[in-house]
């Protein structure tokens, strides 16, 4: 049947109508509730849980906790030790007093150098000057109690393990702080409260100028002297008869030409975790004094060993590097 007037603009305006009816129906369907498009719909109008999930940041005003005052501060470098306490939170997260939040921290129990990473999101804790307050979730995870020592450290932490935390879930952990650090760190630890690193840095007992760990650890460490040449070897007394002939002048021996390579992932400070962390990463542990560390390789050449660290870093171990032979 054609109407009067019916050009080809009408036809072409009744579908549209035809079409904006559809979509209205569809997203009453979303709303109401029913099958699976309407789920789609329904997934597809909820916040991202992405990077932007971390903005805006909360940082807040000044205030008191009994004769105390906070004054809350964006501070990049903050690393503190002090004492934990339970809260209540969800997930893997902690209230902290003056951090802005969310913001990302590794936790280390200084009972047993184990490092969590944790997301702050509140205020606390509210009732003790406490360093932090950590979820139940966060508590096990450390392996930590009511007043257990911790230092406290804010880290840019990768997307993937942000996206974890602001999902619920852990991240992966992270390097165990060696115990010879943790003793140290145990010095630093007030009465009650909390202190500071950030000013002073920490500086650690003599140890074997090849001791590698996390980069935390290394950088609390004294380095050794680099490209230290031995001084040349006196000359030999000269004979009566005949004249000895002037000596050669003697050359810095050189370091050996690297013949392979190898990657190093993570340094543990037990057995157990780093062969499960070798499994996982086809390596193996070489053990290293009181420390236990996971290698992959050894590779022929650098491009072998470059391939093998993307994947080890992609499997959230930033801090691995590649060794050639003639190092640790």
């Amino acid at each position: 049947m054609r109407f009067q007037g019916d050009s080809k603009a009408g036809r072409i305006a009744r579908v549209c109508v035809i079409l904006a009816s559809t979509t209205a129906l569809a997203a009453c369907g979303a709303l109401g509730g029913g099958g699976p498009a309407t789920g789609l719909l329904a997934a597809s109008s909820l916040p991202g849980n992405g990077p932007q999930a971390d903005f805006p940041v909360t940082i807040g005003e000044p205030y008191q906790i009994g004769s105390v005052t906070y004054r809350p501060a964006d501070v990049l470098n903050y690393d503190e030790v002090g004492y934990v306490t339970a809260g209540n939170g969800r997930g893997y997260t902690g209230a902290h007093h003056t951090l802005p939040f969310p913001a990302y921290v590794e936790v280390t129990s200084l009972e047993t150098g184990r490092t969590i990473l944790i997301r702050l999101e509140a205020r606390g804790p509210m009732e003790t000057h406490h360093l932090l307050s950590l979820s139940p979730a966060a508590m096990e995870q450390l392996g930590a109690s009511e007043n257990t020592p911790v230092r406290v450290r804010r880290v840019n932490a990768p997307e993937m393990h942000r996206a974890l935390l602001r999902d619920g879930q852990p991240a992966p952990m992270r390097m165990d702080t060696p115990m010879g650090l943790v003793e140290v760190l145990r010095r630093r630890l007030p009465a009650e409260g909390s202190a500071s690193l950030a000013l002073t840095p920490v500086v650690a007992p003599q140890v074997a100028s090849t001791v590698e760990a996390s980069s935390d650890f290394a950088a609390a460490f004294t380095p050794p002297v680099a490209n230290e040449m031995p001084p040349p070897p006196l000359a030999p007394p000269a004979a009566a008869t005949p004249a000895p002939l002037p000596a050669a002048p003697v050359s810095a021996p050189r370091p050996p030409a690297a013949s392979g390579f190898a990657v190093q992932a993570a340094t543990f400070s037990t057995r157990e975790r780093a062969a499960r962390v070798a499994e996982a990463l086809g390596g193996q542990v070489v053990p290293f004094g009181n420390l236990f560390r996971v290698r992959t390789g050894p590779f022929a050449t650098r491009s072998e060993a470059e391939a093998s660290l993307a994947n080890v870093r992609r499997a959230g171990y930033s801090d691995a590097r590649i060794l050639t032979d003639g190092q640790g």
